[in-house]
């Protein structure tokens, strides 16, 4: 059986360069060894070295983002137009942010570059936050000695990629946030308030409503039952995500119904066209070989199905099918995009078309999040409504109740 390749760790360094001034930084390898070997190879002289750790709260605060990667290319992009020298530029930045791990990652990058390896390469070590098409993009730059420009386009592409993300992650977040403090208020109202009221009640003496008595035994049922039924509900979150993550089959299918779901499915549709659309003419419009950038815009799609078509897409391409072509038998694409694809090949301006393109969908998508958010409010407010107001009528309902028979 083969030997299984250990999972790359995180580990900071520190050393001594050739003219003897203190060096450190930050490297991904499997293990220390693996470090000092890298080190003498740059020509650094290895000193003290060290696992990073990794805590729950360097995870939520201190992990770089995507606006940190965007801002980071604008301001390499800036300073290469300038004039400053690449090192120095890395420098420059790394001394100016205020995220450990991102100081560190760059500080890395820096060393790496000082010892020769191209930036691209560099970059490619931390696959997590300069993914496949970020990295090519920076070669093509690399090679024709406009890394400025291409910088620039990254964070441009990188803003507009982040924008249409937060929106469709905040039209989703309203009603799920809104849906689950109504279920937190019902759950609290049924544990500590109900109980109170059936005290009350059984002095009475008297036979309950039906809705009093269903929201009593509700209550009872949390009140038994509560605790496992939410260690249950943590514990199949839990293995959801273990399962969706190793089990590419769950992952496509899940991306499949997303697209199908009502109101959001459409948004997803359309913003999947939009960072298709965007993508390409990104890479294309830099130089990179068609072929080669799909494969890199299979990865930013953010959605399954349209990656594995992308895929399917670039195999055809590579024997020869005109691009408009592929996408019509993959029936994914809108008749729209694929007319515009077939006249920007026609007219040899691909990329400015697919821009075009990209704009249609990004506008579409804000329009679509306007509209859900106008559409969702009165709904959400009618539903906590109907939730929260029908359980205290039906416990407020036996003393309506008694009233009545007091007045009579």
């Amino acid at each position: 059986m083969a030997e299984q390749t250990a999972k790359p760790e995180h580990f900071i360094w520190q050393g001594k360069d050739k003219k003897g001034n203190k060096a450190s930084g930050i490297m991904e390898a499997e293990n220390s060894a693996v470090v000092k070997a890298e080190l003498r190879r740059r020509g650094i002289l290895p000193g003290k070295i060290k696992k990073k750790p990794n805590s729950v709260l360097d995870k939520l605060f201190n992990k770089p983002n995507a606006g940190d990667i965007a801002v980071f290319s604008r301001q390499l992009a800036t300073m290469i137009n300038s004039g400053v020298p690449l090192v120095s530029a890395l420098e420059i930045i790394a001394a100016g942010i205020e995220k450990p791990a991102m100081r560190e990652m760059i500080v890395s990058i820096k060393n790496d570059v000082g010892g020769g390896t191209p930036l691209a390469a560099a970059m490619g070590r931390f696959p997590e936050y300069f993914d496949e098409l970020f990295c090519n993009l920076v070669n093509v730059g690399e090679q024709s000695g406009a890394l400025d420009i291409l910088l620039k386009n990254i964070a441009e592409y990188k803003e507009r990629m982040e924008s249409i993300k937060s929106k469709i992650k905040k039209a989703m977040f309203y009603p799920i946030a809104v849906i689950a403090i109504a279920i937190i208020i019902t759950v609290i109202l049924m544990i500590f308030v109900v109980p109170a009221f059936a005290e009350l009640f059984g002095s009475f003496g008297a036979e309950l409503p039906l809705p009093t008595r269903i929201v009593i035994a509700m209550s009872e049922f949390l009140q038994a039952w509560g605790w496992a039924i939410l260690g249950g509900i943590i514990a199949s979150v839990y293995l959801f995500i273990r399962i969706y993550k190793k089990s590419p089959a769950l992952r496509a299918g899940m991306s499949r119904m997303s697209l199908k779901l009502p109101i959001f499915g459409s948004i997803f549709t359309k913003g999947a066209m939009a960072r298709f659309a965007r993508t390409m003419s990104t890479m294309f419009g830099a130089g990179v070989p068609l072929v080669e950038a799909m494969s890199s815009v299979s990865g930013a799609v953010g959605n399954v199905v349209y990656a594995r078509a992308v895929l399917e897409m670039r195999d055809q391409v590579a024997t020869g099918q005109p691009l408009n072509t592929a996408m019509r038998e993959t029936e994914l694409f809108p008749n729209m995009v694929i007319q515009m694809t077939a006249i920007g090949e026609e007219a040899g301006s691909l990329d400015s078309m697919l821009a075009k393109v990209a704009d249609f969908f990004e506008e579409q998508v804000n329009d679509a999040i306007d509209a859900l958010s106008s559409l969702m409010e009165p709904i959400i407010m009618a539903v906590l409504g109907t939730l929260i107001g029908g359980l205290v009528i039906a416990m407020y309902m036996p003393i309506f109740q008694m009233g009545s028979v007091v007045g009579g």
